[in-house]
């Protein structure tokens, strides 16, 4: 009696341990979970599929977009200049902010985040990126010395040859802060060469004042490319559907 209930055990030991090892090594198995609503959200969430949703086509969370439409606040990301244009972003595209000492320190920090591994921190093509990955250019040297704000906005959005694109990693109003700096950094003084940037656009370099370069600043009351009001019609002025309407003639009609 004895001799069997101590075989009865050992086998039992051995089922035991077997059933923990195969459960311990199962991919789908999470084991046992406590207190499950605490990770299995009861309304559907997009970005987490769980079951199959009873409500959208497909059973899927996610839902496509409709085509043609732009997620609220983004339709700065969309220029709608094709890649292969950069001359027509050359000649469109206008640099919404103004040229004062601290955008430039912002295009410097944004610039050093983005830019700087591959085109050095004098804009020379000598970051340690370059160093490994010949033919990055200098921004001092040949045409590159001349690029515009909407060239340089355009490039960072789409890239250019080996440049990869940019624009799902940096925001249409940090492009723009960032060709600034380039534009600075066309004088091939680096970094150092600030004060005399804003000196020849007539501004102190210790003052915050606007540039009045009229090449690279967008005109007032005019609609610029890559800019859109979240908010029409505030600030007392009622929306007309771009029409003006003199008092006169805005009279209700019968």
């Amino acid at each position: 009696m004895t001799h069997s209930l101590k075989l009865g055990l050992q086998a039992s030991a051995i089922v035991f341990a077997s059933v923990l090892s195969t459960g311990c090594n199962r991919a789908d198995d999470p084991g046992l979970e406590y207190a499950p609503e605490m990770y299995y959200p009861i309304p559907y969430e997009p970005l987490k599929q769980m079951n199959t949703n009873t409500v959208n086509p497909m059973g899927l969370n996610e839902r496509t977009p409709v085509v043609g439409t732009v997620p609220l606040g983004k339709l700065n990301y969309y220029s709608h200049i094709p890649k292969d244009s950069v001359g027509i972003a050359e000649r469109t595209l206008k640099n919404p902010a103004p040229y004062t000492k601290e955008n430039l320190q912002e295009g410097q920090t944004l610039y050093t985040r983005n830019c700087q591994h591959c085109h050095g921190e004098q804009g020379d093509g000598q970051g340690p990126v370059a160093a490994k990955f010949k033919g990055v250019p200098s921004y001092s040297a040949g045409a590159y010395k001349n690029m515009n704000d909407g060239h340089i906005y355009h490039v960072i959005q789409w890239g250019k040859g080996r440049m990869m694109p940019h624009g799902s990693q940096v925001a249409p109003d940090e492009r723009w802060r960032i060709a600034m700096y380039v534009r600075m950094l066309q004088q091939g003084k680096g970094p150092e060469g600030m004060a005399d940037f804003l000196k020849a656009r007539g501004q102190d370099s210790g003052l915050s004042s606007e540039s009045t370069d009229g090449q690279n600043q967008a005109p007032v009351q005019e609609a610029q490319a890559d800019k859109e009001s979240v908010t029409p019609g505030q600030g007392g002025v009622e929306a007309r559907n771009g029409t003006n309407l003199s008092s006169e003639t805005a009279k209700p009609q019968n």
